[in-house]
């Protein structure tokens, strides 16, 4: 099976196709890297690693937040058989704290002999190196761009069980754990996705991206599979997105794209802020594949996408609801291709009591249909004891095939629980959902439910209720249970700039009274950006109703604590720098 470096490898010579980093020479400034230029660069940073001592199967965490310098620096790791983290980087400074505990946790876990970011960066990880006693080298990305000297190294040849990288989970129901993606696993479902679901072209097809670089869905479908099949793509920095939603649709505009993913958030957050003049102005017919994964789809925001977006020339058929998860490297399931928006309206008691998704063309839960899974992979649905299920019965959603993931890096326990290790074993996603014809249709996650006066309900849908509301920011509610007299009380935590706060209250309980019959017990309205997310900016909403619980919700980062953390952060580098050189020093002495 060809990976992606021995993809790589034969990229000598393709000038024509390549990455776009927009912005990356500066502002209105992007810069071309052809397959051609990547192949060099990554074979000088793979000198730059080999030149330090590193070797065959080191650890290299990387925290870089430019695209530019973090995928030559994670294919450079590749290319020579080290075996790359990539970790997110401090995405706000009032939450360094939190920031600094979870890299703590992640890098004792993969023990990494080797820690690649940004000089700007660099100067606050360092308080967190000398708690990482692995970490033997901090590498900047700047160091790692200087032309190495002597020759460059030969691609290494992987067999398909050698690891690839390490793909920590986002934690948003648990602690973060290591997936090992293997060279096999990794070929295997890039071409699921590049070939067998989006039947991509590369000499016509170019794909554009804003998702977080160390992220699954950003990783691996937009930089690895494009580089294993030799596929353009554009790459936004993700703060450009976060700051200004519309430049996504300005990016597709711009250089033609053709292919794009995002989760459902993003597509609320651009169909609100898009201004009617910019949708006039765009061109976005040339469009084929909207995907749309990486969390629960809310069938009413793809509808509201399409509308607003027809008169650029979005059609509907190019929606591409998918699936995935980490542990199955990424994607498990797609619609089919030109195929428009599809959903099932089902029985909402019946769910609820007996776990059926009896057809109701007026029911009150409407289920997103997405796809069938890819040739030689296979989906089922299973109750607890692992007894398959038939059509339209709710149970857990289960994966097989050669894009399963080979488990959690020194985690047997998680790794037997989850199904992954075992040649032909079911992988146990923890969701839930149903199949109809080999269709899936996914509805919530098993640890995940509210259990209010002996009913079941998926907060899910409770949250987009919530978030329909105007005054909510899109994508920010989240809904969960508080222990109560009787039975578990709701809970609404939301984001919000308004200023009335107890009129928005009241809306949010009527909504929630009106849709599901349920009182809400109390609502918690917080500012912009104070609900705990995971790096990939899923809400978490176990540590949203922990934190309720001790009254500490929407108090991590707030106002002048940001420069409290910098300073402290700051400080504390210059200890960490110069305990890491003492200990570096000995280390040498000891040696000698």
């Amino acid at each position: 099976m060809n990976g992606v470096v021995a993809a790589l490898n034969a990229c000598e010579g393709l000038h024509q196709r390549g990455f776009t980093f927009v912005g990356g020479k500066g502002p209105g400034e992007d810069l071309v890297v052809s397959f051609h230029q990547l192949r060099l660069l990554a074979r000088q940073r793979a000198a730059h690693y080999l030149s330090l001592g590193l070797r065959r199967g080191d650890r290299v965490a990387l925290v870089i937040p430019e695209g530019e310098h973090f995928i030559p620096a994670f294919l450079g790791a590749l290319w020579i058989g080290l075996i790359p983290v990539p970790l997110y980087p401090p995405l706000s400074l009032g939450k360094l704290d939190a920031f600094m505990e979870a890299l703590v946790t992640i890098l004792n876990v993969a023990r990494p002999r080797a820690l690649v970011t940004s000089a700007r960066v660099g100067k606050v990880l360092w308080s967190a190196v000398g708690q990482i006693p692995s970490i033997e080298k901090v590498i900047t990305s700047e160091e790692l761009q200087a032309k190495p000297a002597g020759a460059l190294p030969e691609a290494a040849d992987f067999k398909e069980e050698e690891i690839a990288f390490l793909q920590f989970t986002s934690g948003s129901t648990a602690l973060p754990k290591g997936v090992v993606v293997t060279h096999g696993s990794l070929a295997a479902n890039c071409k699921a996705i590049v070939v067998d679901g989006l039947r991509a072209d590369p000499q016509r097809d170019v794909g554009v991206s804003w998702l977080p670089l160390y992220h699954d869905m950003g990783l691996i479908g937009l930089v690895l599979a494009p580089v294993l099949f030799g596929i353009s793509i554009v790459y936004l920095p993700t703060l450009s997105f976060i700051k200004n939603a519309t430049s996504w649709m300005e990016a597709i505009h711009k250089h033609k794209g053709t292919m794009s993913f995002a989760p459902n958030f993003a597509y609320a957050l651009v169909t609100k802020r898009a201004r009617p003049e910019q949708i006039a102005r765009w061109d976005l017919s040339q469009m084929r594949v909207f995907g749309c994964g990486a969390e629960p789809i809310n069938p009413e925001t793809m509808r509201n996408f399409v509308r607003a977006f027809a008169p650029a020339g979005v059609k509907p058929e190019s929606l591409l609801p998918c699936y995935g998860m980490a542990e199955a490297t990424l994607a498990i399931s797609f619609v089919g291709l030109d195929e428009p928006l599809r959903t099932d309206r089902i029985d909402a008691d019946r769910y609820h009591s007996d776990k059926k998704a009896a057809p109701a063309p007026g029911g009150a839960l409407e289920v997103v249909n997405c796809g069938r899974t890819f040739p030689g992979h296979a989906l089922s649905i299973q109750d607890e004891d692992g007894r398959l299920l038939p059509d339209r019965n709710v149970g857990e959603i289960c994966f097989q095939g050669p894009s399963v993931a080979a488990g959690y890096w020194e985690n047997p326990e998680a790794t037997r629980a989850a199904g992954m290790g075992t040649p032909g074993g079911w992988l146990r996603t923890g969701d839930l959902g149903y199949l109809v014809d080999g269709e899936l249709h996914i509805s919530g996650r098993l640890k995940d439910i509210l259990i209010v006066n002996g009913r079941n309900y998926y907060p899910q849908r409770l949250e987009w209720v919530v978030d329909e509301i105007a005054s909510v920011r899109k994508g920010s509610a989240v809904v969960f249970t508080r222990p109560g007299a009787a039975s578990e009380e709701i809970v609404v935590a939301a984001e919000t700039r308004e200023a009335d706060l107890a009129a928005l209250k009241a809306q949010i309980v009527a909504r929630i009274s009106e849709e599901f019959s349920l009182a809400v017990a109390d609502v918690a309205l917080l500012p912009p950006g104070a609900l705990p997310k995971t790096s990939s900016g899923k809400l978490q909403r176990r540590k949203t109703r922990d934190q309720y619980l001790k009254g500490a919700l929407g108090k991590e980062g707030r106002g002048g604590n940001a420069r409290l953390a910098v300073a402290k952060h700051f400080a504390l580098s210059l200890v960490g720098r110069a305990q890491h050189g003492a200990l570096v020093f000995f280390k040498r002495l000891g040696g000698a």
